[in-house]
């Protein structure tokens, strides 16, 4: 592997609190193995373990943010970053607050125009009888969702009146905030993209009822396929779709966009991944791979991008001067 042309300083963040914490994990130590092969020096930062707020970020040139879940993609750690004047991989805070609520992602959506299933944002105070009037109100069969969380964590399926009941405690479970949505019957897609590129839509087949936490990180028998047999126009509608959700929330860097295609081949958008997963078996690395760019390629054109679009931040420049001056 030859290294990069421009050796970093790199804090990895991975870890955190948050129920995503073992696959953070995974994504950080991927990520700091694939840097240090480019010739980068990384250091693992655990916000569980670390106190952000207490680091020297002169120290660094860059943080990789590979964090999920709550204070890694829903703006707090980019908040205490620009605080602190440091470049960080991903969007920016306030794009990332909008894309981790799902409802506030959808009412953008919305505004925009781009396709997404019919909702009802509910509270876990509300009275059943009213969470039972949106539902109908949305139809059967619907999704019972989490408005804040990742890796489909609290995510039901409904398609009758007398599972309503068990999906809204599973949901309440992980967020006092969920959302009723339309279930699109179809097919699962998920485009990601590299700043502008926009990587190959992965078609996402599963035996589970859908594309859930097992059929994600546990069931081998997951399939995921580059040359679904459906006519360009309509992968052209379904990266379309992506591109205008990722446009209407201001998102940057690595993202990644899910959505569901019905059977009369309309995309509708269900969520933008700010910080997707970062193991080589995960999908916006799959997808990279399937354009000839290596998984250490991917984390090494993350980090360059960042410091080539970012101007320096005072802290930093502060840094070079007195490094240059003890030359």
């Amino acid at each position: 592997m030859n290294p990069s042309i421009h050796s970093l300083r790199i804090a990895v963040l991975a870890g955190g609190d948050s129920d995503e914490r073992p696959i953070s994990l995974k994504s950080g130590a991927a990520v700091e193995a694939a840097l240090s092969q480019f010739g980068h020096r990384a250091l693992h930062l655990d916000p569980a373990i670390v106190e952000l707020r207490g680091v020297d970020w002169s120290q660094f040139d860059v943080a990789f943010i590979a964090l999920h879940g709550r204070f890694g993609e829903d703006g707090q750690v980019q908040q205490l970053l620009d605080d602190a004047g440091m470049r960080y991989t991903g969007s920016s805070a306030a794009a990332s607050r909008l894309a981790f609520s799902k409802s506030a992602a959808k009412e953008r959506f919305l505004q925009s125009g781009v396709p997404t299933p019919a909702y009802a944002l509910i509270h876990y105070t509300d009275d059943f009888d009213r969470i039972q009037q949106q539902a109908e109100t949305v139809g059967y069969p619907l999704v019972v969702k989490p408005d804040t969380q990742g890796s489909s964590l609290g995510i039901s399926i409904v398609r009758k009146r007398e599972q309503l009941s068990g999906a809204l405690k599973r949901c309440f479970e992980f967020d006092g905030f969920g959302l009723i949505e339309a279930m699109i019957e179809g097919t699962e897609w998920t485009v990601g993209f590299i700043d502008s590129q926009t990587l190959p839509a992965i078609k996402i087949e599963t035996d589970r009822e859908f594309f859930d936490w097992q059929a994600k990180y546990d069931d081998d028998a997951t399939r995921y396929i580059f040359d679904a047999k459906l006519p360009m126009p309509v992968i052209e509608r379904i990266e379309s779709a992506a591109r205008d959700a990722c446009r209407s929330l201001g998102t940057s860097g690595l993202m990644r966009v899910d959505l569901r295609v019905d059977d009369a081949q309309q995309p509708w958008v269900l969520e933008i991944n700010t910080i997707p997963g970062f193991t080589d078996h995960s999908l916006l690395p799959k997808a990279a791979a399937r354009m000839g760019i290596s998984f250490p390629q991917l984390c090494d054109q993350v980090v360059q991008s960042v410091m080539g679009h970012q101007p320096p931040q005072p802290h930093i420049l502060q840094a070079v001067r007195v490094r240059r001056a003890a030359s």
